[in-house]
């Protein structure tokens, strides 16, 4: 589908799927899924293949993906991939990146170049279970874009504020999203 592309976004068919959601808004229902099986340890081996959207199963990618997870060895890990809360903040800024960048496009903003960086603070005492007012997640997550692009200051720290606003990752994690956890077969 041709089109006018900005930052690699096509946003000719970004206002096309907008207007298509309007009209119809089942089309903006997805399932994603992920299969992760345990090794050794603290690690285990996540599969994504196939999801649920736009009306259909869709359930193949064009590759299946494969990621592999551990903890460092200062916490019980052999370190053969990213730990899972790693993995959360490498989640958190491919979503609000990319609503950032999409956005832009949007907004007819060229981006030269864009970097984040996050860091998050973690007390383990509340994994272990060692003091019920620590609490086993993230305290607190700073993320910091660094950004040379066509616009104002004003027009980033917008760009900014909206992207998180919108990033269905920030806002799972914002939110509280209920997890339910069940046995198969049981």
């Amino acid at each position: 589908m041709a089109g006018k592309i900005v930052n690699g976004v096509n946003v000719d068919a970004l206002a096309e799927t907008i207007e298509a959601i309007k009209k119809d808004p089942e089309i903006a229902a997805f399932k994603f899924r992920v299969k992760n099986t345990w090794r050794n340890g603290t690690q285990n081996h996540a599969t994504i293949q196939g999801f649920y959207g736009a009306k259909e199963e869709h359930p193949d990618r064009k590759a299946r993906l494969d990621y592999d997870i551990d903890e460092p060895p200062v916490l019980m890990g052999e370190d053969k991939g990213p730990n899972p809360v790693e993995f959360l903040l490498v989640g958190l800024s491919g979503c609000i990146t990319t609503a950032f960048v999409a956005n832009a496009a949007a907004r007819g903003i060229v981006i030269h170049s864009l970097e984040a960086e996050l860091e998050g603070d973690l007390d383990i005492r509340g994994f272990l279970d060692l003091d019920k007012d620590v609490p086993p997640g993230y305290k607190e997550i700073r993320f910091r874009f660094t950004i040379d692009a066509d616009a104002t200051e004003e027009e980033l720290q917008e760009l900014a504020q909206y992207a998180r606003d919108h990033s269905p990752v920030a806002s799972t994690i914002m939110r509280a999203t209920p997890v339910t956890v069940s046995l198969a077969g049981r």
